[in-house]
C-alpha cells in the first residue's frame, strides 16, 4: 500500500519549560527515573531528548522528550492506566517549578 498513512510510526511528544534553579536535578531525574519508568509501561520502544532553544527565556531552560510507539493502542493504554501516576509523580516533585505540553503526532511520509 503506497500511502501516507502507511507509516505506523507515532510520537508522544512532551515539553517541559523548567525553572534554571533545578534545571540539572531535574534533567538528571529525567534521565535516571523517569523516562526508563515511561518506558518501562512496555508502551513506548524507543525516546528521545531534546533541549529546546529560545532567545526569550531567561528563568527557564524547555526540553522535549519524545516517546515512540507503534499502534494507536499503546498510547490509549498509556493515556488510560499509566499517565496519571507518573505525571502526579513529576507534579509532587517538581511543584510550581515547571509548565508540560503533551502532543500525540504521526509521522506522515509523503
Amino acid at each position: 500500500m503506497d500511502s501516507i498513512f502507511a507509516e505506523k510510526m507515532y510520537i508522544y511528544s512532551v515539553t517541559v519549560a523548567i525553572d534554571k534553579s533545578i534545571e540539572k536535578e531535574w534533567l538528571d531525574w529525567m534521565i535516571r527515573a523517569h523516562i526508563p519508568d515511561v518506558l518501562n509501561t512496555g508502551c513506548f520502544y524507543d525516546y528521545s531528548i531534546y533541549q529546546v532553544f529560545s532567545a526569550h527565556a531567561e528563568d527557564t531552560a524547555t526540553y522535549n522528550v519524545q516517546y515512540f510507539f507503534e499502534k494507536v493502542e499503546d498510547i490509549e493504554k498509556y493515556q488510560k492506566e499509566c499517565a496519571l501516576s507518573l505525571q502526579k509523580e513529576h507534579k509532587e516533585r517538581f511543584e510550581n517549578k515547571f509548565v508540560a505540553t503533551r502532543t500525540v503526532l504521526k509521522k506522515i511520509n509523503l
